[in-house]
């Protein structure tokens, strides 16, 4: 039988609290049209007693910008078995889940929020991408990357960011769509890099050996091919 006792939480369990119930609002709503109020109101606590945790709205969003960009870097890691592109195809997939589950909080972040520019938030931007350039590398195979392999990978991710704040604007086009369509760009633009440089053309031959009939990069082959016919 419950005696209706709230049990206290410690400090540190208090903070992360507030930093999941500040993600769950980011999540639906743009973090400059949430406010202390309604932060304390859904932890069920005072607005004082938010201060006592976090100095301000900045400290709590960074926080909790922290936690979702460790959240966003762990969506690529994915096992090295199998072909290639089913590889890529999951990490879009679980890359579009997290774009989708926090739609206003991703937006704000990458178009400007309270927290754009600061040191913090930068540094924070900038370990999701390395996390995906790293974890490309990997995939690929390559310790390190030459200069036309950087080219490729990192403005890859750039237009997977892009893509991805551009299909929140409406969603006019499915999503699975779009995770395909960003696993052919990669393809493409490592076909375009091959074509002006010879590692790359060698790198371009062992992405696709292996690669099934029925995989991302082989439907991509027939597409082409089918727009001459």
């Amino acid at each position: 039988m419950s005696t209706g006792v709230r049990r206290r939480m410690g400090v540190d369990e208090r903070r992360q609290q507030l930093i999941g119930v500040a993600l769950d609002l980011f999540s639906r709503r743009s973090p400059d049209e949430v406010s202390i109020d309604e932060i304390a109101t859904a932890a069920g606590i005072s607005r004082p007693l938010v201060y006592h945790y976090f100095p301000g709205k900045l400290s709590l969003y960074e926080a909790a910008l922290k936690r979702a960009s460790q959240d966003l870097a762990s969506r690529f890691a994915e096992p090295h078995e199998g072909p290639l592109g089913a590889r890529l195809l999951r990490v879009m997939r679980r890359y579009f889940d997290f774009v989708d589950e926090h739609g206003p909080g991703f937006s704000a972040l990458m178009r400007g929020g309270p927290a754009v520019g600061s040191s913090a938030t930068n540094a924070l931007i900038d370990s999701v991408r390395q996390a995906a350039y790293d974890q490309m590398l990997s995939h690929l195979g390559v310790a390190a990357a030459p200069a036309r392999l950087e080219l490729v990978v990192r403005s890859w991710i750039s237009l997977a960011e892009s893509t991805a704040l551009l299909w929140l604007d409406g969603r006019r086009i499915p999503r699975a769509e779009l995770e395909l369509q960003l696993v052919h760009d990669f393809a493409a633009l490592a076909a375009v890099s091959a074509a002006h440089d010879e590692d790359m053309a060698a790198l371009l031959k062992t992405m696709v050996k292996g690669e099934p009939a029925d995989g991302p990069f082989a439907e991509l082959v027939g597409r082409l091919i089918s727009l001459g016919s």
